[in-house]
């Protein structure tokens, strides 16, 4: 395992920041604890960070991350991020696939242990190959959401061994309660403290059990869980204002300075493509 601080390399030309005309097009897929987005993309990011682990896989060519403003970006054919690192990302027109693993599941328990939690982590190369072309040949396949989630478990079972984003027996029975009230609940204003009372908790202790257990906020937790929400109702068709309310955001604008804090682009970015349809980099008209 490889560390971001390997040997420089030279410094990136420019590139324009991810936008409308210059991001990428291709499909998202969400399970239980997980998520996959894969197609083809390019431009850079800005700085951002996300709840879960993230594992990046390139199809035959290099992207680059960094996690310090000035520091120098590294190339990597295949890379893990950790759950709550701040970084930045790059890609030159290339097919790309990025597995999100939330860290309080048995896969992102696994990852951690094996890649760390503190630094942006290079894959072995041949595990990194073989997680790669499992999921571009789905993709390039029929591209179903069955299809698809079996390539990504078995990618991460390449990775770590582990095949279930499913809660980590060791979460707390009440956290895990609670999380499954709060999936339930979305569109409803929630608070921590109604959160806690679902599970007889003090808002104190709960506050306290959450940091412990997820590494995260109630709030930005819940961030998370809505910001996913909505992608996934606009991958099914919904516009970008329907998904806002429907995953409880006051507003579109709301959900879109929410999605640019996590995922470091504006939801514009990015063009869904239709099951089946190969892809090909985004136009002026894209979005994820």
């Amino acid at each position: 395992m490889t560390a971001l601080h390997a040997a420089p390399a030279p410094q990136a030309a420019p590139m324009p920041r991810m936008t409308r005309a210059n991001a990428a097009s291709g499909r998202i897929y969400f399970w239980q604890g997980g998520s996959l987005w894969i197609g083809r993309g390019k431009g850079r990011t800005e700085w951002h960070a996300h709840h879960a682990h993230q594992v990046a896989l390139a199809s035959g060519q290099s992207f680059r991350f960094r996690t310090e403003r000035d520091g120098r970006w590294r190339p990597f054919a295949g890379a893990f991020v950790p759950s709550h690192c701040t970084h930045q990302f790059e890609l030159d027109d290339a097919e790309i696939a990025h597995l999100f693993v939330e860290p309080e599941s048995r896969a992102g328990r696994a990852l951690a242990a094996r890649f760390g939690s503190d630094a942006v982590a290079e894959l072995p190369r041949d595990e990194g190959i073989a997680a790669a072309q499992g999921l571009f040949a789905a993709f390039g396949r029929a591209a179903t959401r069955e299809a698809m989630t079996q390539a990504a478990a078995q990618a991460i079972a390449i990775l770590c061994g582990s095949t279930t984003t499913e809660p980590d027996r060791s979460l707390d029975p009440r956290l895990a309660r609670a999380l499954d009230h709060m999936l339930a609940h979305l569109r409803e204003p929630l608070a921590l403290g109604d959160v806690a009372a679902q599970v007889a908790l003090s808002e104190g202790r709960f506050r306290h059990l959450f940091v412990a257990q997820t590494g995260s906020s109630f709030r930005a937790y819940l961030l998370w869980l809505r910001i996913n929400h909505a992608i996934e109702a606009v991958m099914a068709g919904a516009t970008w204002t329907d998904a806002a309310h429907e995953a409880g955001f006051a507003d579109s604008a709301h959900l879109t300075r929410t999605h640019k804090r996590v995922f470091g682009i504006e939801p514009t970015a990015i063009r869904p493509l239709a099951a089946g349809m190969p892809s090909t980099p985004a136009t002026a008209t894209g979005r994820r």
